[in-house]
């Protein structure tokens, strides 16, 4: 996670790790979006980038990491959260099942997801 210190932040960037989530603040006079492309940048991998900030993600895209708008992620823990509490034991056979009738019942072609689409998709299922 990081957070902005331009206005009131310290003279030099800090972090620290909390529940194994690495925490930055960036330094006084730097916004926490330069932080992140700096880091997407220098760090060439994968990451998964949860910002709903145009220019961020567009820079994630390039960089060849993923980001995840925070409406879609917000859904995905939700999701996460209430199947956790339906189900303790896993996802039950019978939503399977019943996934499998609809989209067997279905006519015509299925709609494809995009590249990007593919990707979220995947990076979601990696969390």
């Amino acid at each position: 996670m990081v957070f902005d210190g331009w206005k009131g932040g310290t003279g030099i960037e800090s972090s620290s790790v909390k529940g194994g989530v690495k925490v930055i603040y960036s330094r006084l006079g730097e916004k926490a979006d330069s932080v992140i492309k700096r880091i997407l940048s220098s760090e060439r991998r994968e990451w998964i980038v949860v910002s709903s900030d145009r220019e961020i993600a567009g820079h994630a895209w390039a960089t060849g990491s993923i980001p995840i708008g925070s409406e879609k992620f917000l859904s995905f823990l939700q999701a996460e959260r209430e199947e956790a509490l339906t189900s303790p034991g896993g996802p039950s056979l019978e939503k399977e099942e019943d996934e499998e009738e609809i989209a067997g019942s279905r006519k015509g072609r299925a709609r494809q997801l995009s590249k990007k689409e593919k990707a979220v998709k995947r990076a979601l299922g990696k969390l």
